[in-house]
């Protein structure tokens, strides 16, 4: 009865919803129940929710609280004590009598929002005991003052908790991998189950927009989330305020659905640009200015493009006016400028009244929009030959910056710099539309070439998270005073292989690691990286949760091979010269969705990921 009482009281207070029972039916008597640690209602929600009278792995810290006693009259409790080398053994022996045992492999509540360190022991147990694994997810309780991210997001008193069940696995070591080796290999498995879970239940199929609302009715419409070198930073509401006045101009100017060109350097002006354009169901196409000129204009015609937003300041400062005389001969071009000159205060007015109604005034604009249908259109990197278009859809936008989100810890506190390009994919996904849908803060700087000037930004803003190339960071460093990234966490890598000098200086002048990653504007763009918790030096990291891969060899090369990936951050496909509109979907030897990488790497026992170079550069050599 009691439990019945609390499943009624917290299915009407947080609207408790539980999927995925017939997992639970199917893992069989010995079951070792693992869930990520969000709050101190974690347990009761368990204990309520799930069939069964269960049995629960506390700490002797964790059994004297007074919250323990709210759960004893109808779980069973097996008191761990950390400082006794052989309580995992007793365990092992405890899950081996056909029991339901539930435990928390982070052995604390999350103090991030994330996932925290995964601790060995209950992989060990899993299979020492020969036991299934049933990995549970439970989202939404981290935003109730019950957690212990006070003070680090927005609570809520009744947030709706979600407890997703997925299906059992073993854990199982190989037979000759023995003692301590056993532990680790066990633990990892554990550890890399936990990120899959966390991604594999993340609502990620929806479009880019709805995921900023989201985020705005979350972390609330005066939560500052993008600032530039103007020093005017914008919350919620006043950036969507911008976004729909400028997306009713360009609803006017554009056709549905048709792909609408932005030349901008990062600022808030183009972030305010792209999402005007998704708002109206439009697809922005981010245009490389620093390309050669026939590049570009080829690349407005593979697109389609009929008009260019840009910024008079932006084209006078970067000495584009020739380019913009060019392509003016052939398509319209639209500066800002003149746009925010000609709004009225009607225009204003009626921007203001729809960020106070987001939620209706995008489906007005942009309609239903499908998870699958194009957010945005880039452009791949190079010199030779025509561009190749790169059309990425709202679903594989979202599904990579969910599989950065379950290895990398983030919150409202963190700030980004981000002084990379906007046309480049990993600026879009990581840099802008990632912190935008996280209630994460970023600082915009239009040129990452100025090496004297990025330090002290960094410094003045109190970063915490920066992006970079190896020759970005090095050239930093040579000009940053020690003290510049005092406040920096994370600094992430990627375009270019990394050297060892860039590395050893960061941390020698800094105390700062490097943590350096892989992947392609294809894949939206991250394939692998390496993780506060889990890096190799010399590596790009493990990949991502729900990328499948495969190496293939390759003639003449003894260590590793060609790299094949599929997932759902894999491109829709690119966009085809000679068949205008037309999307030509990936697709390889291996089938359907899968993408030929084009670089040859390794993988090592751990999983973590060598790049060897370039396919044809092997070939070439041959």
């Amino acid at each position: 009865m009691l439990k019945l009482l609390l499943r009624t009281i917290l299915k009407l207070l947080y609207k408790v919803e539980v999927t995925g029972l017939e997992h639970y039916h199917a893992a069989g008597k010995r079951v070792l129940i693992i869930a990520n640690h969000t709050s101190f209602l974690d347990g009761i929600l368990l204990a309520v929710f799930l069939p069964d009278k269960l049995n629960f792995a506390i700490n002797t810290e964790i059994a004297r609280n007074w919250y323990t006693n709210l759960v004893k009259p109808f779980v069973g409790l097996f008191v761990l004590d950390p400082m006794r080398p052989f309580s995992v053994r007793s365990m092992i022996r405890y899950v081996q009598q056909d029991k339901r045992v539930v435990i928390f492999p982070e052995g604390r509540i999350t103090m991030t929002g994330a996932l925290m360190k995964i601790y060995h022991g209950p992989g060990l147990i899993a299979d020492r005991a020969g036991a299934n694994v049933l990995p549970v997810r439970i989202q939404g309780a981290q935003y109730t003052p019950f957690s212990r991210l006070r003070g680090r997001i927005r609570l809520h008193w009744f947030p709706k908790i979600e407890i997703m069940i997925l299906p059992p696995r073993q854990i199982s070591a190989p037979t000759d991998v023995r003692g301590r080796h056993r532990r680790v290999y066990a633990g990892q498995v554990m550890s890399d189950l936990m990120t899959e879970m966390m991604f594999a239940t993340t609502h990620y199929r929806r479009s880019v927009f709805r995921a900023v609302l989201n985020a705005m009715r979350l972390h609330g419409p005066k939560h500052v989330v993008v600032e530039d070198i103007r020093r005017v930073p914008l919350n919620y509401r006043q950036l969507l305020t911008q976004t729909f006045m400028l997306g009713r101009i360009i609803r006017r100017q554009t056709k549905a659905k048709s792909n609408v060109g932005v030349m901008l350097p990062g600022t808030t002006a183009v972030v305010v640009s792209l999402l005007a354009i998704q708002s109206q169901g439009r697809v922005p196409t981010m245009l490389n200015y620093t390309d050669d000129i026939r590049r570009i204009v080829a690349a407005c015609e593979l697109a389609q493009l009929t008009h260019i937003y840009t910024s008079r300041q932006f084209v006078q400062t970067s000495r584009l006016d020739t380019l913009l005389d060019q392509l003016a001969e052939q398509l319209t071009v639209i500066y800002l400028e003149d746009l925010v000159a000609g709004l009225g205060l009607w225009d204003r007015l009626r921007g203001s009244l729809a960020a106070r109604f987001p939620f209706l005034s995008y489906y007005r604009g942009a309609g239903k929009v499908n998870p699958d249908d194009p957010a945005v259109v880039l452009f791949t990197l190079g010199t030779e030959g025509p561009p190749k278009g790169v059309v990425l859809s709202h679903g594989n936008l979202m599904a990579n910056m969910a599989q950065l989100a379950a290895r990398i810890d983030f919150g409202s506190n963190d700030i980004v710099f981000n002084a990379l390009p906007i046309y480049r994919s990993f600026a879009v996904t990581a840099g802008a539309l990632l912190p935008l849908t996280a209630g994460v803060r970023t600082f915009f700087y239009p040129n990452p070439q100025h090496y004297r000037i990025i330090p002290e930004l960094v410094y003045s803003t109190n970063a915490t998270i920066m992006f970079g190339t190896d020759t970005f960071l090095k050239n930093y460093a040579d000009y940053a005073h020690p003290y510049d990234f005092y406040s920096v966490r994370y600094i992430f890598a990627g375009g270019e292989r990394l050297e060892p000098d860039t590395r050893r200086i960061w941390n020698e002048k800094f105390g700062l690691r490097i943590l350096e990653g892989y992947g392609a504007t294809e894949t939206s763009p991250v394939l692998a990286a390496n993780t506060p918790m889990e890096t190799r030096p010399g590596t790009v990291g493990k990949f991502l949760p729900g990328i499948e891969y495969q190496i293939q060899a390759m003639a003449g090369i003894n260590r590793g091979g060609r790299l094949y990936v599929k997932g759902p951050n894999v491109m829709q496909g690119y966009l085809v010269g000679d068949k205008p509109g037309e999307i030509h979907k990936p697709a390889t030897a291996l089938g359907d969705g899968w993408y030929d990488t084009s670089d040859v790497v390794s993988l090592d026992k751990q999983g973590y990921v060598t790049i060897l170079g370039r396919a044809r550069d092997f070939e070439t050599e041959l």
